[in-house]
């Protein structure tokens, strides 16, 4: 990735908080500590959008992440996260993450092959129309 990603008109956003232990030797935000936030976002998302008895059959497993890193975060510093989906492929969604520091410049960003997974057949389902709707560009 090399291109700044730039939120989609329908993004899901919160806040992050770094707290003492996020901070590594080198006094900034630690790198996995970005991939939990890309993390705690998609799943804060999907339950933003759907309801208990719709998620209940469903799970997501990450098949591939791609993180960039361009500003170092303090401790001191309020970070604002962005996710949205991109392109649908069978069981797969693309999600991206944006994490901005309180100047609004882009800290991370991350780009996650997201596969649903039908948790009585333990295997990838197709994403339903309802899904793409609900998390699409459009939706």
């Amino acid at each position: 990735m090399s291109r700044v990603f730039q939120p989609a008109a329908n993004a899901f956003s919160m806040t992050f908080t770094p707290t003492a232990s996020d901070i590594d030797a080198n006094e900034h935000v630690n790198n996995v500590v970005y991939l939990a936030w890309a993390q705690d976002l998609a799943i804060a998302h999907w339950a933003a959008r759907t309801s208990p008895e719709e998620r209940a059959p469903w799970s997501w497993v990450a098949r591939r992440h791609e993180i960039d890193y361009r500003r170092e975060l303090r401790q001191d510093e309020i970070a604002t996260g962005y996710t949205w989906v991109g392109e649908l492929k069978g069981p797969r969604f693309e999600r991206y993450v944006r994490i901005d520091g309180p100047d609004g410049e882009m800290c991370a960003q991350s780009r996650t092959d997201w596969v649903l997974i039908d948790i009585a057949a333990r295997r990838p389902a197709r994403v339903m129309d309802w899904m793409v709707e609900r998390f699409s560009a459009k939706g």
